[in-house]
């Protein structure tokens, strides 16, 4: 090696939970980190959820402002980061949509989210069901909503959220059998 000839060493790439730690000590260098490596899938995501670009950009902006507030309250033992962040991103799209002036009205059956990739569990449980159903079980049971947060975010009534989950509970238990 010539002199004056620097090597590049690069510092390894921290972990979700160690940006959190980071975060909470106040370290905006690792909240942007964790944002540019979950936005991007949040995004999408959020607009399976909501076709209106403004309210999902303004969703994911409160996700990380929420993430740059609540980072130590944040418990390794409660899950991954990435469903963390997701359960704060959801809800805040809930959020939004309640604040919306006026509802776009959504027909009775609302289109369910795309499939997760094949393969996984959450696929498996949920290409057994009905299509109408798909939705209010992601919802309430992957996303963790609670029936009035999933009928915002589906636009649908809280009562039709809970006569689908009705007649979902005994598929589920078919298929977890």
């Amino acid at each position: 090696m010539r002199a004056g000839t620097l090597l590049a060493v690069t510092a390894p790439e921290r972990t979700d939970p160690e940006l959190l730690a980071a975060i909470a000590a106040g370290d905006r260098a690792a909240l942007e980190a964790l944002y540019h490596r979950h936005a991007r899938w949040l995004l999408v995501r959020l607009h399976h959820r909501c076709s209106d670009a403004d309210l999902v950009d303004s969703a994911l902006q409160d996700t990380f402002v929420s993430v740059w507030r609540g980072a130590r309250n944040y418990r390794p033992d409660a899950g991954e980061v990435g469903a963390w962040v997701w359960s704060i991103a959801v809800r805040r799209l809930v959020d939004h949509l309640r604040r919306r002036p006026h509802p776009t009205p959504v027909s009775a059956v609302p289109e369910p989210e795309p499939l997760p990739p094949p393969g996984t569990p959450t696929y498996d449980l949920l290409s057994r069901l009905p299509a109408e159903l798909h939705s209010v079980v992601q919802a309430v049971y992957v996303d963790g909503l609670t029936t009035a947060e999933a009928g915002v975010l589906l636009g649908i009534p809280q009562g039709s959220v809970k006569s689908r989950l009705s007649r979902a509970k005994p598929l589920l238990q078919e298929v977890l059998r």
